[in-house]
């Protein structure tokens, strides 16, 4: 369609002639051009975000499930990443990342109290048959104890404890949550209750499951231990971690399980093994063995069958951004560290990569300045997606300059797709 178009509108500039019928003639092909350069940045932009494959051969028996590298974010296996799930318990690293935050922005501590409400006991303790640190009811936990509850022993009386504690009612807390996960990037999913039980507000995806474990992974390194204690006492009553992978001498060092009947079984998993840091996110399994199962094979496969490749060294300019009124025309786009991806081993995969940003760019342009993302493409896949920031200032340009600036972009339009200097 592009090169039809193109040659539509070539084909008008060569028969032009001067005459009444010229600049008819001259409007149209710009407006063909138009065309073509909309349908250019269309196909370019559906190449990048179209439906996702499974890779390698790769099988799983999960229906959701996501594998990705802790250090950057690069996918290596992703299967219905983006569907949306009942997140069951996995909702508990929504909730630990909201107490997490309020510690660190010191609205809370570790040594505060709250009280286990009638409530709290009633549909998280005992009485509940569900998971529970069996907090006796009225007693007061320190916010310390009530984490370990929450994240060892998946106790929803821990869990509902903390959302009264911070925001006076659960409700109030889940309001929270979402609104937490707005602020880290997380836009598909939203939270009902903090205990991830039965709620048609409860909603996540393997994708942004993967990206909070990361977040909480990198953000939190004071608490992310907890996720790898292997058994946690309260009330007398001792209870082992819930996540299977742990005693699997895998590396595993968290995260978190979750089982509803809308939910089916789930897993967030992460193992290190030898420097490299691997997540997994998995939904819908039938069994407890087969999620156990599951989440050992993608990691085994994993840690197996892929290596790093660089793609840029630390300060390295990657490409460069279009800018508009600058005393320059463009600024080059450099990441906060070294890019790279991890690949499978021996694959025939091409990788490309495309810088994607809104431009131009309005001049004055600051050093370090958000310009846009570098996505990188291997085989049919976006793999890895990396902010890019501008590696050197841009000054206002002068009249003439901008006065160009705006004829050019009166033909040219907004959208910029840039090509990375892979």
């Amino acid at each position: 369609m592009i090169r039809r178009l193109l040659r539509q509108a070539a084909g008008l500039f060569a028969r032009h002639r001067t005459g009444r019928h010229g600049a008819a003639r001259l409007a149209l092909a710009a407006g063909v051009l138009l065309l073509a350069f909309a349908a250019g940045a269309l196909a370019a932009n559906n190449s990048v975000t179209g439906q996702k494959k499974e890779e390698g051969g790769f099988q799983t028996a999960a229906p959701t499930a996501i594998l990705i590298d802790a250090e950057t974010g690069t996918v290596l296996y992703e299967k219905a990443a983006d569907t949306p799930t009942a997140p069951s318990s996995l909702a508990k690293l929504m909730t630990a990342e909201v107490v997490f935050n309020e510690i660190v922005a010191g609205r809370l501590t570790l040594d505060q109290e709250f009280m286990v409400s009638e409530d709290a006991w009633r549909r998280g303790g005992a009485p509940s048959h569900t998971s529970s640190m069996f907090a006796p009811i009225h007693s007061k936990v320190r916010v310390e104890d009530l984490l370990r509850g929450l994240i060892i022993q998946s106790g929803n009386d821990a869990a509902i404890a903390l959302a009264e504690g911070i925001a006076g009612n659960e409700r109030n807390f889940a309001i929270q949550m979402t609104k937490r996960a707005r602020e880290l990037g997380l836009t598909r999913s939203t939270f009902g209750n903090a205990t991830g039980l039965s709620d048609p507000a409860n909603a996540v995806t393997m994708r942004e499951l993967a990206r909070l474990a990361q977040h909480i992974i990198k953000t939190y390194p004071q608490f992310f231990p907890i996720y790898g204690e292997r058994e946690f006492t309260w009330n007398k009553i001792r209870q082992l971690n819930r996540n299977p992978l742990l005693p699997l001498n895998i590396g595993a060092d968290g995260m978190k399980t979750g089982f509803t009947a809308e939910g089916g079984y789930g897993l967030v998993g992460t193992a290190l093994q030898n420097g490299l840091r691997l997540i997994v996110a998995i939904n819908g399994l039938k069994t407890a063995k087969e999620r156990a199962d599951e989440g050992k094979r993608l990691l085994d496969w994993g840690f197996s069958g892929f290596e790093a490749r660089p793609l840029f060294a630390e300060g390295q300019a990657i490409g460069d951004a279009k800018v508009y009124g600058g005393d320059r025309g463009s600024v080059p786009l450099v990441a906060d560290r070294a890019v790279s991806v991890l690949v499978p081993k021996n694959t025939t995969d091409r990788i490309s990569a495309r810088i994607v940003y809104t431009g131009p760019v309005p001049a004055p342009v600051q050093q370090g300045q958000a310009i846009g993302r570098l996505r990188v493409i291997r085989g049919e896949n976006v793999t890895l997606e990396v902010p890019l920031k501008a590696a050197e200032a841009v000054e206002r340009g002068t009249l003439p300059q901008r006065a160009i600036d705006v004829v050019t972009e009166l033909f040219i339009g907004l959208v910029r797709a840039g090509v990375a200097r892979i």
